[in-house]
Order: C-alpha cells, then sequence, then structure tokens
C-alpha cells in the first residue's frame, strides 16, 4: 500500500490540486492562529498588540514580540508575508466587517 503524500520544501513533484487547497487552509489557520495568540500575550503584558505586531512585521526584529507564553519563538514560526497576507484578507475580505 503506497504511502500518503506529504510535501515538504524539497519536493519537485507537483502537489494534487486537492492537497495543495488542505495545504493553503491549514496556512491561512495557522497564521490567523498565530497573530491571535501572539497578540493576546502582548496584551497580558501591558503592551500595545498592534504597535507591537506592526514594528515586527515592518522589521523583522523578533525584540518587538514578548517572550512571556512562548509568543517570539510562536510567531517565528510563520513568514511575515503570510502574516501580512492574512491580516490584509481579514480586513478587505472578512464579511463581518462593515
Amino acid at each position: 500500500m503506497p504511502e500518503k503524500y506529504v510535501p515538504n520544501a524539497y519536493d519537485t513533484q507537483e502537489i494534487p490540486r486537492h492537497e495543495l487547497k488542505k495545504l493553503m487552509l491549514t496556512r491561512k489557520q495557522n497564521a490567523r492562529d498565530v497573530i491571535m495568540q501572539v497578540y493576546e500575550a502582548l496584551e497580558e503584558k501591558g503592551y500595545n498588540p498592534i504597535n507591537q505586531l506592526t514594528g515586527y512585521i515592518l522589521s523583522g526584529d523578533p525584540t518587538y514580540i514578548t517572550s512571556s507564553r512562548d509568543a517570539r519563538k510562536i510567531i517565528g514560526r510563520v513568514e511575515r508575508d503570510e502574516l501580512l497576507e492574512e491580516l490584509l484578507n481579514f480586513y478587505l475580505f472578512d464579511p463581518d466587517q462593515n
């Protein structure tokens, strides 16, 4: 029985369309979860989360993010461009926003 295909960064094999959709949804959810976890950690420590996240996304300097609740490690799991993409998608396309 063949093993389930698990893509990685070194694969040259084309990813099946249905698997690509799953990966994109997982990536989007991960970015959203990371933003929320880091936001809560920053707020808990008394920082302005919007200012701190903006500083981190623009500069890449991890010292904008508190190490409390492992927020610095958590945010390091997601590329900054993915975080920015998630924020823009939420701002532009969230159906609950007016």
